[in-house]
């Protein structure tokens, strides 16, 4: 198996070597990635070849908007496309929330034939989401190299602060045009490695969950993910100085991290438990009226924290685990339930627990749990030593300048303390977290941040 990239005489990306056979459900890509240097200027021409039609919404917001959105207007106005604009604008950072849905649902018309993101995460999900429930298709125009969903077929948004998860449609097109893409701020370009980086974790934990689980791991993502990184990781300098060969690495690393979600359909690949650490950061933030920083910005330092506790449990000897008072320290239902609701809130609790019923555990699953991650052991063992060094991992953010420590993301002990503890019940997914709170010994890993 050996996945490679090139690029035709139009910049557009072409990926080889997606052949597998680990059994899940493959979607070959058929979407056109288009990566260089000034080919935003392309785009009417992209859009002709594509078939898309003549009218379009175009989705930016205050700083998007000069930034690509209004050239691009009058380019493909220029082209014979009708052109309806939809500026979103706030007094600071827009969110994807159920306000931004809303002024892009409203500006679509009966007409309306696709529509066209100009912007990075917010904007991209925001019009994916519409674009999903209008059952039209959509082009992403990035303009910053901060996040992996332009390849995405999974909204992160916000619902009355609550981040939740919808599915959607990938763009037909996703134009990275590295000549705007250079003049992200440095915070969203160390964003975007941050958000690579805690690939590492998403790997390791969807390998367990085959070890526990029996979930069926792809080989050709796994590759996907590790190769991207590796890249990343030797042109940190580039990417620091934002030169065309570090920024188009970068790029590439997101969208093809991006890539295992629309081969696979779900984002095992690529978020984990560290997506749920700043996930809750950001929906505690907001809901006390503070706006948390770029959100890969707060997955790597999620990773920073995590990865201490995977390199901890490769030398644990659960040969030594007491069933009997493991079964006794249990959490009933009802208990499971108020913690729930003293970690996430009323409307998050409630929503997480309708979408994962199966983390009810009865004993005996748990104590399957056990007894096979004592019998495969040296499996997870085999798993947690393919990550690289810490050191290495935290040198290059320090190399980066990116945010190194919970402070640097505004986040204070208390929340800190509590992320670390509820992070394993922001969804189903396995994770390292889940077994090591099966096994008993989760109080013993997190002494470092007491409730």
């Amino acid at each position: 198996m050996s996945v490679s990239i090139s690029y035709d005489a139009d910049h557009r990306l072409t990926i080889s070597g997606l052949d597998c056979e680990c059994g899940l459900a493959h979607t070959q890509p058929t979407q056109d990635i288009y990566v260089g240097s000034g080919i935003v200027k392309n785009t009417a021409a992209y859009i002709q070849k594509r078939g898309l039609g003549t009218h379009c919404v175009l989705v930016a917001d205050q700083n998007t908007w000069p930034l690509a959105g209004k050239a691009l207007a009058k380019q493909l106005e220029s082209a014979g496309v009708s052109v309806v604009r939809c500026i979103i604008t706030r007094n600071g950072v827009m969110d994807p929330d159920e306000r931004a849905c809303g002024e892009v649902l409203l500006s679509i018309q009966p007409e309306t034939q696709f529509l066209i993101a100009v912007g990075s995460g917010s904007i991209t999900d925001t019009t994916r989401v519409n674009a999903t429930r209008c059952k039209l298709p959509f082009i992403s125009v990035g303009t910053a190299p901060s996040m992996d969903g332009y390849t995405s077929v999974v909204a992160p948004l916000l619902l009355r602060n609550v981040k939740i998860h919808r599915t959607g449609y990938c763009p037909e097109i996703i134009i990275c045009d590295t000549e705007i893409l250079r003049t992200a701020p440095i915070d969203m370009v160390c964003s975007g490695v941050g958000d690579v980086l805690g690939k590492y974790i998403a790997k390791a934990d969807w390998m367990i969950g085959s070890i526990i689980n029996g979930e069926t791991y792809c080989d050709l993502c796994g590759e996907i993910v590790t190769g991207a990184i590796e890249k990343l990781l030797k042109n940190i300098d580039a990417i620091k100085n934002r030169t065309e060969k570090g920024i188009q690495i970068l790029i590439e690393a997101l969208l093809l991290a991006g890539v295992t979600i629309m081969i696979v359909g779900h984002t095992r690949a690529v978020a984990s438990v560290e997506h749920n650490i700043a996930h809750y950061w950001e929906m505690m933030q907001l809901s006390h009226g503070h706006h948390p920083p770029a959100h890969g910005a707060s997955v790597g330092v999620a990773t920073l924290l995590c990865w201490p506790l995977y390199a901890r449990f490769a030398t644990e000897d659960l040969s030594k685990l007491d069933l009997d008072a493991i079964q006794a320290g249990r959490s009933s239902d009802a208990q499971r339930k108020a913690w729930m609701l003293k970690a996430f809130g009323e409307e998050a609790a409630q929503s997480i627990m309708r979408d994962n019923p199966e983390d009810f555990l009865t004993w005996e699953e748990q104590k399957r749990r056990i007894q096979t991650a004592q019998a495969k052991q040296q499996a997870i063992r085999d798993v947690i030593a393919q990550l690289p060094p810490f050191d290495a991992i935290y040198a290059a953010m320090q190399r980066l300048g990116a945010l190194m420590t919970p402070a640097d993301c505004g986040i204070g002990t208390p929340l800190l303390n509590l992320s670390m503890h509820c992070a394993k019940d922001y969804r189903s997914r396995y994770t390292l977290f889940k077994l090591i709170a099966e096994c008993g010994l989760e109080e013993q890993y997190l002494s470092d941040y007491p409730l």
